[in-house]
């Protein structure tokens, strides 16, 4: 494993903490490096990416064109044919809300603005059900009253049987050396707020899901919580942020050990599942986009493969689901090159524990029907997945 060497963080918040930023967007350079699909056919259901006009902006057309399509037959300016990306799931970013009316209600604009763009993706013929699933952000420290802005969520998106709504994100990511996140740190002892799991349980009431994102110093706090809610559906969003900045600069190895046992506790949560993805991030510290050339799948392979092998003989192929984490992870490297890598990491998998990999975990965690055809039964990790490059480690 590699560390990078130069600080990252340039500036401060308003508390005086370092900010570590989200990196910048390259498109020149990642034109440098382009590989033809591997595995073209196999189904993917991108469990995770963003949409938004920020930093250059990526929106529907930007997404069509990393899945290779312009959604019009026969365009001549459509990308070339890549990997067979059947749907998208769209994460909450803070984007599109609301100007006006209550607080509480204004994240629903995101949701309503997400809603029209899987529309238009719908009205161009797009193949790909783009952002079939769509999670949003509702305020669960709202507790029981946060009902109101859920079934506004519901509605916007198409209504309880046919819409695309399908849970909450709630940042949660905090550390009391740095921030790094770009919707600012979560408060402190969020996860253990009496009203905060209140809110949880209103999301269990409505069949909704919930999706977790913090560093692997917390991944223990969402142990407990998801204890506390044992029948909520609970998904780990990029590996639990193994960190590699601030005070654990250089220290990647100490930290891939104290974060592998965290996510083994994690596992032990039947309702729990995790995004196998997110570590292209600058958190990550792996610093790819200062290379000359952006990275090949294999040189990603080779760096990720420690930590997704490690999440999926933890957590077996059933509740694993790999994850885009567009345009935020497109920083380090394009979309075609990084479904390879995924496809190199998996490459010891049997059919099954692939289709859950790729598809069914996140299809059937975001209840998106069957939309490969696949009959998956109960997926039981090989040990040749985690043998793959395993020097690696």
């Amino acid at each position: 494993m590699t560390d990078s060497t130069d600080d990252i963080a340039v500036t401060f918040d308003a508390d005086g903490l370092p900010m570590i930023p989200m990196l910048g967007l390259q498109p020149a350079w990642l034109q440098t490096r382009l590989e033809a699909a591997l595995e073209p056919e196999l189904a993917i259901v991108d469990a995770h990416h963003h949409l938004w006009d920020r930093a250059g902006g990526y929106l529907l057309d930007a997404l069509l064109a990393d899945l290779g399509t312009s959604g019009t037959p026969g365009d001549p300016g459509a990308s070339p044919p890549g990997h067979n990306v059947v749907a998208t799931v769209y994460l909450q970013c803070a984007y599109g809300y609301r100007s006006t009316g209550p607080v509480s209600l204004r994240p629903v604009g995101e949701t309503e603005f997400v809603a029209s763009i899987a529309r238009q993706a719908v009205q161009r013929g797009v193949k790909t059900r783009v952002c079939a699933g769509i999670v949003g952000y509702a305020d669960l420290e709202l507790g029981g009253e946060v009902d109101a802005v859920l079934q506004a969520h519901i509605d916007a998106a198409g209504g309880a049987r046919d819409g695309r709504f399908r849970g909450v994100r709630h940042i949660l990511a905090r550390h009391d050396a740095f921030n790094a996140s770009l919707l600012g740190p979560a408060p402190r002892g969020l996860m253990q707020r009496a009203n905060f799991r209140r809110g949880l349980a209103r999301l269990q009431a409505l069949g909704l899901s919930f999706d977790a994102w913090l560093f692997h110093t917390q991944i223990d706090e969402l142990v407990d919580l998801a204890r506390a809610v044992p029948d909520l559906p609970i998904v780990l969003n990029h590996l639990g942020g193994p960190l590699a900045v601030g005070p654990y600069r250089g220290k990647r190895d100490e930290v891939f050990l104290i974060w592998r046992e965290s996510i083994k506790r994690l596992a032990a949560c039947p309702n729990v599942s995790i995004k196998l993805g997110g570590l292209g991030m600058a958190i990550g510290g792996f610093e790819f986009h200062k290379q000359a050339l952006p990275p090949s799948s294999e040189q990603l392979c080779a760096a990720w493969a420690p930590y997704m092998h490690a999440s999926i003989e933890a957590f077996g192929a059933e509740r694993c689901m790999f994850e885009s984490n567009f345009p935020v992870d497109k920083a380090t490297c394009s979309y075609g090159v990084l479904w390879n890598a995924y496809k190199r990491i998996a490459a010891g998998a049997s059919a099954s524990e692939k289709a859950w990999l790729f598809s069914d975990s996140a299809a059937k965690f975001y209840r998106l029907g069957n939309l490969t055809g696949n009959a998956t039964g109960s997926a039981t990790v090989s040990a040749t997945v985690i043998a793959t490059n395993k020097d690696t480690t």
